[in-house]
């Protein structure tokens, strides 16, 4: 595409004069910058991309998008946010591509995970090919792609779109943080259907206050736009357990469809039976009612299914392919996924890592655990302070015996985490401080007995622990076959 072309895309529009030349990519990162790349300066938290379009004018960059002058002999258009210039040009410069998919958008605190990855099955199982960005990887079709953040910056998310689009992907189901949600970086995207999971503690580092985090998840449904599609209708998808529903209806034109368990709702499911081997419940949508038998067990994937629900219904698929879809999903990798090494406890990896979700997770050990429930908790560093008090309390009213230990401590002292932690818990007998996380684990499961239950939470399918600057390998669920493996291995010595 021609400089001039795309740059008439922007406003308040001042004409360039200048030369014209093709722009063959856009690029926000100079590392990435090739032949006839357009650079964006973007001021992120810790680097400010105008120190480094010098470096990507070497790079091959023909033209920069900044704001302020820059002393290079290419052309520099200086825009008052280059953030939201980004956004524009790179939705131009691919050809609207969002507009030439179905576009499925869950934000909330809990769940955006699980619940997309149950609505690609159930997409896939309606014989549509999919797509899905979100905090485990980004997928195209059957090709898996690294991802850095749940939801990518709108450099690289419409470049993935794109190649979606050029794949021929009927439908794509992103995680939206809110994070995103208030950076802009999903500014251009044409979102046909919107899902909310929950609202509970978590970021208030970065938002504040939980108004303002609530504020921020509820920026999804008014993306939804104000206008009537006809040909192609807006949903928004609606936990009505949750108090923050209420709102968001408030925030958009589109259709409602609600789900719930508690409260009545379009979307119910009811008599719920939670087992160690599924959940079962009856499914009461405004299609009829059936019966659902999950291989996923507790609650909180009740939720999510219902969810995933709502979403497949406001998408036309039958509610017979739908099931058929929900019931064949084993589970989701990190979350609530057993490990089983040949022993006669249960061990469970699960991503919980904030109160609400720690909390639930521990609740539905609860429901099936014989003896024992021991619980291995930390806290990240360099996140939200005020949930460490109030995890640590939760692992120890909720299990029988807690391990508080160190997550992704990242430039954070683990020790003092862990202090933070323990004050919520000084007045509890039932738990005990082990840093370092692998030890933690060890521990817990010498100390399990037949018919105990070991959750560990936090980090899920993370593979890795960040801890200063470094990013070692790590992951939970390898971490705790070893040392059970070890535990028989000594027990036979």
């Amino acid at each position: 595409m021609q400089l001039k072309k795309l740059i008439e895309s922007l406003q308040p529009y001042t004409p360039y004069v200048g030369e014209d030349m093709e722009i063959k990519s856009i690029e926000n990162d100079n590392r990435k910058v090739t032949e006839g790349s357009l650079f964006i300066c973007i001021k992120g938290y810790t680097v400010d991309g105008h120190d480094f379009a010098q470096n990507a004018y070497e790079s091959g960059a023909v033209a920069v998008i900044a704001e302020r002058e820059l002393p290079l002999p290419i052309p520099v258009i200086v825009v008052k946010d280059t953030k939201r210039a980004s956004s524009v040009l790179v939705d131009v410069f691919y050809q609207k591509p969002t507009q030439k998919l179905q576009l499925i958008g869950i934000t909330g605190t809990n769940g955006k995970t699980t619940t997309s990855h149950l609505i690609d099955a159930i997409l896939k199982e309606a014989h549509k090919k999919t797509g899905i960005i979100g905090t485990m990887y980004t997928k195209i079709g059957e090709e898996i792609q690294e991802t850095k953040n749940t939801t990518p910056e709108a450099v690289t998310l419409q470049k993935v779109f794109h190649k979606m689009v050029e794949e021929k992907v009927d439908t794509a189901v992103m995680e939206v943080s809110s994070h995103a949600l208030v950076e802009g970086r999903v500014f251009g995207c044409d979102y046909d259907i919107a899902v909310f999971t929950n609202l509970s503690q978590d970021h208030l580092d970065y938002h504040g206050t939980m108004e303002e985090y609530k504020k921020a998840k509820g920026l999804l449904f008014t993306r939804l736009g104000n206008a009537f599609q006809g040909e192609k209708p807006k949903f928004a998808i609606l936990n009505k357990d949750d108090a923050a529903a209420n709102e968001y209806e408030t925030f958009t034109a589109a259709h409602i469809l609600t789900y719930g368990i508690d409260k009545d709702a379009d979307i119910m499911a009811k008599n719920i039976k939670i087992t160690a081997a599924g959940t079962s419940f009856d499914l009461h949508t405004p299609l009829g009612t059936q019966s659902v038998q999950l291989k996923m067990v507790g609650k909180f994937n009740v939720y999510n299914s219902l969810a995933s629900i709502g979403a497949a219904i406001a998408s036309n698929i039958p509610m017979e392919v739908t099931i058929k879809a929900l019931e064949k999903v084993e589970g989701v990798a990190g979350r609530f996924e057993t490990v089983n090494a040949g022993q006669d406890f249960s061990v469970i990896v699960d991503y919980s890592h904030t109160p609400d979700s720690l909390q639930n997770a521990l609740q539905t050990v609860k429901e099936f655990a014989e003896k024992k429930v021991y619980v291995i908790a930390g806290c990240g560093g360099d996140r939200d302070k005020t949930k460490r008090p109030l995890m640590a309390k939760i692992a120890c009213q909720e299990a029988s015996y807690a391990i508080l230990t160190s997550d992704n401590p990242r430039s954070e002292d683990p020790i003092a985490i862990l202090k933070d932690m323990e004050a919520g818990v000084k007045e509890e007998q039932n738990y005990t401080i082990i840093a370092d996380r692998k030890e933690a684990i060890t521990f817990a499961v010498n100390q399990a007995q037949l018919g105990d239950v070991i959750l560990i939470a936090g980090k899920g399918h993370e593979t890795y622990q960040i801890i200063g600057s470094d990013v070692l390998d790590f992951d939970d669920r390898l971490v705790a076959k070893e040392a059970i493996e070890e535990r028989k291995n000594d027990t036979v010595l």
